[in-house]
């Protein structure tokens, strides 16, 4: 049976440079994240931020925490202090709130913009006409303590590799819309959060730059 170690390194060789690995550690213990983290893996991934906090704690403080689930603004209070970035905002309320516990800990938090490109109903998420209207709106403009740096999404899940490749292409196509009307000026809109374990290589081949995977790298 291979090692984290060794299944770390099989995937970052199907990733090209320019793609960020992310891995997501929301079901696995501190001594396998340690594993990951000694064989060179800095950015992780959880989705409740009870376990955000307690791993963050338990953990080398060069670790890059990603924030990828369901956000309730009740708990961003307790991740704002150290979040490297939230790839799940679905809501401009949500934005706010980022902002306030921003400010609250004199950070600019980065954030991405999650898109529901899915056939599933219980994802979460902007559809592209509400992504597209919120930032015409420019509200977000205001919030100085959040910084949008891209978008995010989950291919619905099948195993029809057409439609997965049809949904992130249609995401690379508002991302590049989205960067072209508000944030040509902007260095850092360079995030395409897309992919996970069973579909990133669809993903990267669609204009991914962020690739979540789990169950790939912790599982033998």
């Amino acid at each position: 049976m291979s090692s984290i170690a060794e299944r770390l390194d099989a995937i970052r060789a199907t990733i090209p440079a320019g793609v960020r690995l992310l891995a997501i550690s929301k079901y696995y213990p501190v001594k396998d994240i340690l594993e990951a983290y000694n064989a060179g893996q800095r950015d992780f991934g959880e989705n409740k931020a009870q376990d955000l906090v307690a791993k963050q704690q338990a953990l080398p403080a060069d670790i890059r925490w990603h924030f990828t689930g369901h956000l309730q603004s009740n708990k961003i209070k307790y991740i704002a202090p150290f979040v490297y970035m939230i790839h799940s905002v679905d809501s401009v309320q949500l934005l706010r709130e980022i902002n306030k516990y921003g400010a609250k800990n004199g950070r600019v938090i980065p954030c991405l913009l999650q898109i529901h490109i899915a056939q599933e109903e219980t994802k979460f998420g902007f559809t592209p006409e509400e992504c597209l209207a919120m930032l015409a709106s420019e509200e977000w403009k205001e919030l100085k303590n959040v910084h949008i740096r891209g978008l995010m999404c989950m291919a619905s899940n099948t195993d029809d590799t057409q439609q997965v490749a049809s949904e992130f292409v249609a995401v690379r196509a508002l991302f590049d819309e989205i960067r072209g009307r508000w944030f040509a000026d902007d260095e850092e809109f360079d995030t395409l959060s897309a992919g996970m374990s069973g579909d990133y290589l669809v993903a990267i081949e669609s204009g991914s730059t962020c690739v979540r995977i789990g169950s790939s790298i912790f599982e033998g």
